[in-house]
């Protein structure tokens, strides 16, 4: 089966196309918009590059048809980088038919030109970027629609990655809640005990410096701390504003504060696969009509999905409720701007604080993605990710 790295646009369009090809006629299938995936791979849009590098490779079978693709990236800023002890880096976008030959192939070429340049051991299947798109393999909740920015896996991917040797290294959960059911009696509690300590408040788009150095603030010092993740610039902040514009309902996005200074916050957006659904694959002058028509219909709806992004509490307020306090408000604005349902993305478990946090408003896990690591020596003990306290 031969093996061929992708070095000109043909290729590149094949790698962008398997798994909508792959997934043809599964219902709740919703491919990522064509134009991100290729943002990835393009040097001048994805600042990875600037100290990493990555490839890609197709698989084809004897007649010539693409059966299979995989990239390998090697961002040399990244923490686990740098672990001397154990430097990993990392392969991604995987697809392929239902065979482990073939599986066998794809992870093979990444693990070499990983060992190539002095990596240790392999995590997949993960981003040339951040953490908060196209990250994880999907092993529950098949049977639900993905939403934006990650991947919809079929069952079989789970057997080829863990019949290679790949080893569970987090789960990440994705949690439901219907938005209209009440929270228990303690969250207005919280709220009122708060009252005269913490303000809260929703984001005001008008004003984006602010947002982004609110944001800023409250993410550098609530998740820098763990581990695989670094400090944000503010430049880097700004830049997520300004990509949210398009799509951003300021009343998703709620912050806690104590005196002037941000000390928490929670970042939701519509969700928006429940419009690329009905635009197509690529966000080109036609898909761009097709979103502002699509988005005008959802805009229009009762009942409206939302999902949440990341949410945060600053170390020194944790543990004092400020976090049921701010949710206790964003709910009912949420509800009041026609939101019935919401799904909370990447919540790890290797981060229980956040899981007793779900529990506590009555969210349930309905999805699960994996994000495996391969050791390059096969007799090195392996450790899961390390629970945060």
């Amino acid at each position: 089966m031969p093996l061929l790295e992708v070095t000109d646009a043909r290729l590149a369009r094949e790698f962008i196309a398997l798994p909508a090809r792959l997934h043809a006629g599964v219902p709740q299938y919703i491919g990522p918009l064509e134009n991100e995936v290729e943002a990835v791979f393009d040097p001048q849009k994805n600042l990875k590059y600037a100290n990493g590098e990555a490839i890609r490779w197709v698989l084809t079978d004897a007649a010539g048809q693409i059966i299979g693709r995989i990239a390998a990236f090697l961002n040399r800023d990244a923490v686990d980088v740098q672990d001397a002890s154990l430097p990993v880096g990392g392969t991604g976008f995987f697809e392929c038919i239902d065979d482990q030959a073939a599986a066998n192939e794809l992870f093979d070429a990444g693990r070499q030109w990983l060992l190539a340049r002095g990596m240790a051991a392999m995590d997949g299947p993960i981003n040339f970027g951040e953490r908060d798109r196209f990250w994880g393999l999907l092993i529950d909740g098949f049977e639900r629609e993905p939403n934006y920015s990650m991947f919809w896996h079929p069952p079989y991917y789970r057997a080829l990655f863990e019949t290679y040797g790949f080893q569970l290294y987090f789960k990440q959960y994705t949690c439901f809640r219907l938005l209209e059911t009440p929270l228990h009696a303690n969250f207005a509690r919280l709220a009122a005990q708060h009252a005269d300590t913490y303000r809260f408040a929703h984001a005001d788009k008008s004003n984006p410096e602010k947002l982004a150095q609110d944001f800023h603030h409250v993410y550098n010092l609530a998740w820098a701390k763990h581990s695989g993740v670094k400090l944000m610039s503010l430049d880097q902040a700004r830049g997520i504003v300004r990509e949210m514009g398009p799509v951003l309902d300021e009343r998703l996005l709620w912050f806690g504060y104590h005196g002037d200074e941000p000390v928490s916050f929670f970042v939701g957006l519509p969700e928006l696969n429940q419009i690329f659904k009905h635009v197509g694959r690529r966000l080109n002058l036609v898909g761009k009509l097709r979103f502002l028509w699509a988005r005008r219909q959802y805009q229009r709806q009762r009942g409206r999905k939302m999902f949440g992004i990341i949410y945060g509490v600053v170390p020194e307020h944790q543990g004092k409720g400020v976090d049921g306090a701010m949710i206790h408000y964003a709910r009912q604005a949420v509800v009041a701007a026609g939101y019935h349902d919401t799904e909370m993305n990447w919540i790890g478990d290797f981060n229980p604080r956040m899981l007793v946090t779900m529990r506590s408003i009555g969210a349930t896990i309905i999805k699960t993605h994996a994000t495996y690591r391969y050791l390059f020596d096969r007799a090195r003990p392996f450790e899961r990710s390390p629970i945060i306290r």
